[in-house]
């Protein structure tokens, strides 16, 4: 009689192979290399919970620290509680957007990290499923952080507005008028203004001229008294006159009650001569304004590197998962404490690159949307050399 096998020991010679379960570890890698089972949805969801609770911890920690420097003010203004705190849930997005890879990186060094310490890797390495493959969930929960931070940096202007509405941060914001300046619209149009008041959408005494090449395309020179900004993003101009110049000799007047100008499509924000906050603009919106800044002889170079900020910092949330993802699996040696530290650390690193290239790209010092993205190249370099030298 033959002794009994051991579970878990490979059968005895001759007898028939037991069938494998589909989805388990033991199922034949080639066959399952690109296919879903528990394995991939236990580690995405080991990380998925990771993620969640720190991209939400970073910005309640933020609210906290600010709440604290600024309850006193809110309070002299007489705003009720609840309205401070529904404030404040608005500000959540905002504060969201620059944490995301930090959250990325926390999620996968602590989910990796608890897949290592109870010996999980090693039970997958030896059925045949390598590092590369049992990260991909990872990989792609990391992708579809990156889609959820391009989506949090076209709503946080949204929901900044709202902040500032609720807790009356408007009405203690200046650098709302502007007066005599000249603006280069296109088509060579030049706006002279003697004011402006961006909060009711309203100039003053406006020039508007266009030089022309002659008879078919003449020169005009358009005079009125006032404009005023409606919706559809359109100025309504106020009474005027407007003088057609042919050529050197001749000039043409009409005088209007109103007229609308199809061409001039800058808010009344957008001709400011102050940057306005890039945290409140869209991408649109943003690269709209950088526009109207360099035509009205301004140095939008800072505003240059948040607009691409925008794009560079979700990408991020993928790159700093392939620089985490093999640093993970030597933070084990000092156990989690070691873990936390490594991430801190990364993240403070992470920030101050984009502060430094930010600056360094707001002075000219290289082109800023080259700058903007100088972090992703040097964690994509440190990412693919960590990952080549991982034990699969």
């Amino acid at each position: 009689m033959s002794p009994a096998v051991p579970p878990g020991r490979l059968a005895a010679r001759g007898a028939p192979p037991r069938p494998r379960e589909r989805g388990t570890l033991a199922e034949d890698p080639r066959a399952s290399s690109f296919k879903i089972g528990p394995l991939d949805w236990y580690v995405f969801f080991e990380w998925i919970k990771i993620f969640v609770t720190t991209s939400l911890g970073f910005p309640v920690l933020v609210i906290v620290i600010d709440l604290t420097d600024h309850l006193q003010t809110y309070l002299q203004r007489n705003i009720p509680a609840p309205q401070i705190a529904l404030g404040y849930i608005y500000w959540i997005p905002g504060s969201m957007f620059l944490v995301l890879p930090a959250a990325v990186l926390f999620a996968t060094v602590f989910s990796i990290g608890a897949l290592t310490r109870y010996s999980e890797i090693t039970a997958a390495k030896a059925s045949g499923i390598s590092f590369y493959r049992l990260t991909a969930p990872i990989f792609f929960a990391a992708c579809l952080s990156a889609l959820l931070g391009l989506g949090i940096g076209e709503l946080a202007p949204v929901t900044n507005a709202k902040h500032d509405a609720i807790l009356e941060e408007q009405q203690f914001r200046g650098g709302n008028d502007r007066f005599n300046f000249a603006y280069a619209a296109e088509e060579g149009r030049v706006y002279k203004v003697g004011s402006l008041d961006a909060v009711h959408g309203v100039m003053n005494s406006v020039e508007i001229e266009r030089r022309g090449v002659g008879f078919d395309y003449p020169t005009y020179i358009l005079t009125t008294q006032n404009a005023n900004w409606k919706s559809g993003r359109r100025w309504a101009l106020g009474p005027g006159a407007i003088h057609i110049l042919p050529d050197s000799v001749q000039d043409f007047v009409v005088s209007f009650d109103s007229a609308r100008d199809n061409h001039l499509r800058e808010a009344p924000g957008e001709l400011m001569a102050t940057p306005k906050n890039p945290e409140d603009m869209r991408f649109a919106e943003l690269r709209r304004f950088v526009t109207a800044l360099q035509r009205s002889g301004g140095n939008a170079d800072e505003l240059k590197v948040e607009l691409a900020q925008k794009i560079a910092v979700p990408v991020t949330c993928i790159i700093i998962a392939l620089f985490g993802a093999p640093l993970a699996t030597s933070t084990q040696r000092g156990g989690a404490a070691y873990g936390i530290a490594i991430s801190l650390a990364t993240t403070v690193l992470f920030l101050m690159m984009i502060q430094l290239t930010k600056a360094v790209g707001a002075k000219g010092l290289i082109p800023p949307y080259l700058a903007a993205w100088i972090p992703n190249v040097i964690f994509s370099i440190a990412g693919v050399y960590l990952l080549a030298r991982v034990r699969t």
